[in-house]
């Protein structure tokens, strides 16, 4: 087939460009891809980061053409154009926030009357975390233009069943993060960091409120005794100060440690081989990348029952699982951890379970559903 991916990708920064970048190489093994990408992915006025682009280059990644402007309608008209010229076979989105519907829809619709290419949506989130008026609107506006759907957790398939029943899609679960390189060894890692606590627990990625950092920090006032040193490393999409603040008030200053910035690929490995344990304590979830980024580098998950995230932390076996929002019954999980000495056996159950996570799956899922919307 000749696939073309649209969203998010080098030399554009986060999440779904690692995941676009992933997903690329492993369907050029047996394919025809080629990726476009945002020349304007957000307005400055609603991006709350530092900047939207990497910093430095990306081993064996080409930038992507950057050819799409979220905002401007004309411009959606003229890059549906231009790839409807390339004639695909198929079109893959990557979906998750409403914000991009129109964008995605417009093109989506013009490509499929001009080239006749099958439109396929992998789905991070149907309804987001964070609502907004129009969310419904501008979803059903994408998702009229779609043939079928990729989605990753079983809260995200309820929303496609609820919002858009008849849909023809597949479950999938979201592969390992394997562009991060491998674990290197746990000393090391801290030297680097110039962290000499024995006991380290990491909350990694952007900082938003759904995502319970507070409950964290809260967490920790109950665990003073332990000797445990909470790394926050992410950028800050939410005001951080007000963080800070907690943990100055809870007197734990001197047992947490803040990176408030975006981290680069070739750095990310420190912080997750430097830590014991990744913690995601999300108020609400559908699912998280965080813990394929985790099990990459093979270390245990203590997480909130929230959304997806019931679906990839085994209880008992690859970390622990809390109730959303509970400083205390968290603080206790984390506090058995260490107590009980989990951590060789959890490492252990999460090399067996990230095998489920794998590329190849959903490859041969996305070709499963094209051939079948396709009639072939």
């Amino acid at each position: 087939m000749k696939i073309i991916i649209v969203g998010t990708a080098f030399p554009l920064r986060g999440g779904i460009a690692h995941f676009n970048a992933l997903l690329a190489s492993h369907l050029k093994l047996r394919h025809g891809v080629e990726t476009v990408t945002f020349k304007r992915q957000y307005p400055k006025l609603l991006f709350p980061g530092k900047t939207q682009e990497e910093s430095g280059e990306q081993a064996g990644i080409e930038p992507a053409p950057q050819l799409v402007d979220s905002i401007n309608p004309f411009n959606w008209w003229s890059v549906a154009r231009q790839i409807a010229a390339r004639h695909p076979d198929l079109l893959i989105f990557k979906y998750w926030l409403p914000f991009f519907g129109p964008c995605f829809g417009t093109i989506a619709g013009s490509v499929k009357k001009r080239s006749g290419a099958k439109v396929i949506y992998i789905c991070d989130n149907i309804i987001p975390h964070e609502r907004r008026p129009g969310d419904v609107a501008f979803t059903r506006y994408a998702f009229r233009r779609a043939d079928g759907f990729i989605v990753q957790s079983d809260a995200v398939e309820k929303d496609l069943r609820t919002h858009f029943p008849g849909s023809h899609y597949r479950k999938v679960p979201h592969p390992v993060y394997e562009n991060f390189g491998t674990a290197i060894p746990k000393e090391t890692a801290r030297k680097k960091l110039g962290i000499r606590a024995e006991r380290i627990m990491l909350f990694f990625g952007y900082v938003r409120a759904y995502k319970g950092l507070f409950v964290l920090i809260d967490a920790m006032s109950h665990l003073k005794d332990a000797g445990i040193h909470l790394l926050v490393v992410g950028e800050f999409y939410d005001d951080e100060q007000k963080y800070r603040s907690r943990v100055e008030g809870l007197g734990l200053g001197s047992s947490v440690t803040f990176v408030s910035e975006y981290v680069p690929n070739d750095r990310v490995g420190e912080y997750f081989s430097a830590a014991d344990v990744v913690v995601l304590p999300y108020l609400s979830a559908t699912q998280s990348g965080i813990v394929q980024i985790a099990y990459n580098f093979d270390k245990p998950v203590i997480a909130t029952t929230t959304g997806g995230l019931v679906e990839v932390v085994v209880e008992g076996k690859t970390g622990f699982l809390v109730p959303p929002g509970s400083p205390k019954e968290l603080a206790g999980s984390i506090r058995r951890f260490y107590d009980e000495k989990k951590e060789a056996a959890f490492v252990e159950h999460v090399k067996t379970e990230k095998k489920k996570y794998s590329w190849d799956s959903l490859v041969e899922n996305i070709e499963a559903l094209a051939a079948e919307v396709s009639g072939s």
